[in-house]
């Protein structure tokens, strides 16, 4: 596997650094080199929040990545700010619950998921992190998805209701990122 980049990026409150924690633990799990890198606006709540995630079978030579393969974008503000930057033949994956815009760009793969709705009919809002998660799973397959599922399980599982929401979410991004990536693949 060559090096994966991926940022997750929205507004503190969102789940944004759950999300990546949850993706490098998986990918520890999996025996991958991992860094999870967190970024804060001055602001907690409300304010900037961003991580990058990177997973590799190599050494990995720099924490820093202006150019990740993949974008998780949860609100407006990062979709402007992170979108341009994902690379060539990237994966974009937009949170339509909270961004009415697309990305023009023809040289990536975008999915419009509606994180907050399929969380919210789930039971909480709180979980739109993790459908993210799911949709992001099945459209790059970087780790298998049994191992992101045992993650959530083992890190999430104190609350049994919340769980049982975030393990559904998690599966119904996923089903919904594989569905929407082999109707691309039939046009």
């Amino acid at each position: 596997m060559e090096q994966f980049e991926v940022t997750f990026a929205g507004f503190g409150g969102q789940g944004i650094m759950t999300a990546g924690q949850l993706l490098a633990y998986a990918g520890m799990a999996e025996g991958k080199k991992v860094i999870w890198l967190p970024s804060y606006g001055p602001e907690m709540r409300g304010g900037t929040a961003y991580c990058t995630v990177v997973i590799s079978d190599e050494r990995i030579g720099s924490p820093i990545i202006n150019n990740p393969k993949a974008l998780c974008v949860f609100n407006r503000p990062s979709f402007d700010k992170f979108a341009p930057r994902v690379k060539p033949g990237g994966i974009l994956i937009v949170n339509s619950s909270l961004i009415n815009v697309s990305s023009d760009r023809k040289d990536l793969t975008q999915l419009l998921v509606p994180a907050n709705d399929i969380a919210l009919k789930a039971g909480t809002p709180k979980a739109a992190n993790i459908a993210v998660l799911g949709a992001f799973i099945g459209a790059s397959e970087v780790i298998p998805f049994d191992t992101v599922r045992k993650t959530v399980k083992q890190k999430m599982g104190a609350k049994k209701d919340l769980l049982e929401i975030n393990l559904k979410v998690l599966q119904q991004g996923y089903d919904l990122a594989r569905k929407m990536l082999s109707k691309k693949e039939k046009v």
